[in-house]
């Protein structure tokens, strides 16, 4: 039941969907609270997934999870966080990309092996992840979950090399795709990033504790100050003996996905020296550059349109309404068979208000369209309170090619820029313009040091060679 009504919430989104966050502890002196401020860091990243979280501690080299299907604040609570006494933790919070929703795939994983108690959790998606699994069950291995993170400890425990920090070194090395891991062994915290620097990973420090987390919004929220990304294809060790840094393979060119800047990341998260929220507002602002609509309002559809609705009315000069609301106490809800309620689960999310949008011009601002059921049934609102006109701008390309390395969007033919033209989609969604930015605006909006960018899903073009089973997914 859980699998199905996953993949009936998943039919309705118009976002694309992010499946992980990761968040790391070592604690040197003993004193810490891993596991409430595990929790307090997995509550900041629950944007990046929430069907299940879970936590592992190590305790003087044991280690013991807890995980559950459903959000952070719900799984734990008092009396389980004060039973998760540690040293060590890592913790997890998922949305599934790959695998059903169902709490044998919930992370981390505990495995145990020759090599010692091993626990692993993992953001991203590996492309030779079937080739791998193939080859290890046809070795005798079984499986107890289709995680790719499962993989990679299978692939540590067949490792012939015996100590396990080198076992993970070489299991990583095995692997391609995009990830962004944290690790527990009896002695030691681990952290790596995929060659390419995929899916944001950093390093921060509370005092003597050291901290890992997919984003710097989680140091914020314990109070830990950030030190630095850690970088494709890098290796962090911290243990007793201190914190080591090893690069396990050769630099790749670094395409780190430009949609963790477009929806993914929270706004007050820094990633490459950028404050996302800023990034966005520059999209806006870029994209009233490549337009020229006379309007009356600028609206977001909240909450992820609000930045760059906000850079947009700077820059055009067009007056910034909020003229949607989005009711925040929505969460997800089973989906009812009739169009009728379909429309009317919309309506309870979010809401125009009548008296800001009648007899307005106005255009609409949101991040992206990727199937455009959303916009469609929004646009309809609007016009039926009174709008003159709606005009919708997207703040990113249009999503034309389907994702391999982490999101929600391995088919092409659910991808509305996949078939039809900028003109047909704006037909197909009621609107009187559509407005997307530009490949090379968006890029120009994003101010890295030297970083580079996976544009795959606008442009086709894909970093790493993807296996014909991941292609199949496709038709």
């Amino acid at each position: 039941m859980a699998e199905k009504y996953c993949r009936q919430n998943r039919g309705l989104s118009d976002k694309m969907e992010e499946e992980c966050g990761v968040f790391g502890i070592y604690a040197t002196d003993g004193k810490c609270d891993v596991a409430n401020l595990t929790y307090l860091g997995l509550h900041a990243l629950q944007h990046r997934g929430q069907e299940s979280a879970g936590i592992c501690v190590n305790d003087d080299g044991k280690l013991r999870v807890h995980k559950d299907m459903g959000l952070v604040t719900n799984i734990f609570n008092e009396d389980i966080l004060t039973d998760l006494t540690g040293e060590i933790t890592i913790g997890h919070v998922r949305y599934s990309t790959t695998g059903s929703s169902l709490l044998t795939n919930a992370q981390p994983l505990l495995v145990n092996s020759s090599k010692g108690d091993l626990s692993l959790a993992h953001n991203g998606n590996l492309v030779n992840s079937a080739e791998i699994r193939h080859n290890l069950e046809s070795q005798g291995s079984i499986f107890h979950s289709t995680l790719d993170t499962e993989v990679i400890a299978h692939l540590v425990a067949r490792s012939f090399k015996d100590d396990v920090i080198e076992a993970i070194t070489h299991s990583l090395q095995q692997i391609k795709g995009a990830f962004s891991l944290v690790a527990m062994t009896e002695e030691s915290l681990i952290a790596a990033r995929d060659p390419y620097g995929f899916r944001p990973l950093s390093l921060g420090r509370k005092g003597d504790t050291y901290i890992i987390a997919s984003e710097t919004c989680a140091f914020d929220i314990i109070g830990a100050e950030f030190i630095r990304d850690i970088e494709p294809g890098e290796m962090i060790v911290i243990n007793e003996d201190g914190i080591e840094s090893l690069h396990y393979t050769e630099r790749k060119p670094h395409t780190f996905c430009v949609f963790e800047f477009i929806y993914f990341a929270r706004p007050d998260s820094n990633i490459g020296g950028q404050n996302v929220h800023l990034a966005r507002r520059e999209m806006g602002k870029q994209l009233a550059r490549e337009m020229d609509v006379d309007a009356d309002l600028v609206i977001p559809v909240p909450s992820s349109g609000i930045p760059s609705a906000l850079g947009f009315s700077e820059e055009s000069g067009i007056p910034y309404q909020q003229g949607i609301l989005r009711n925040k106490y929505v969460g997800r809800t089973f989906i009812q068979p009739t169009q009728e309620i379909r429309d009317l689960k919309v309506r309870l999310k979010l809401n125009p208000i009548k008296e800001i949008i009648k007899d307005k011009k106005v255009i609409l601002i949101d991040d992206s369209i990727v199937r455009g059921t959303t916009s469609k049934q929004i646009i309809r609102r609007v016009r039926s309170i009174g709008a003159k006109e709606v005009h919708m701008a997207i703040s990113s390309p249009p999503v034309a090619y389907p994702c391999y390395y982490g999101m929600d969007t391995s088919r092409r033919k659910e991808l509305i820029a996949a078939q039809k033209d900028i003109e047909g989609i704006c037909q197909h969604i009621g609107a009187d313009s559509l407005h997307y930015l530009s490949q090379e605006g968006l890029l120009d909006s994003i101010n890295t040091n030297g970083y580079g960018f996976c544009t795959a899903c606008f442009d086709g073009e894909y970093q790493i060679e993807i296996g014909t089973d991941k292609f199949a997914l496709e038709k």
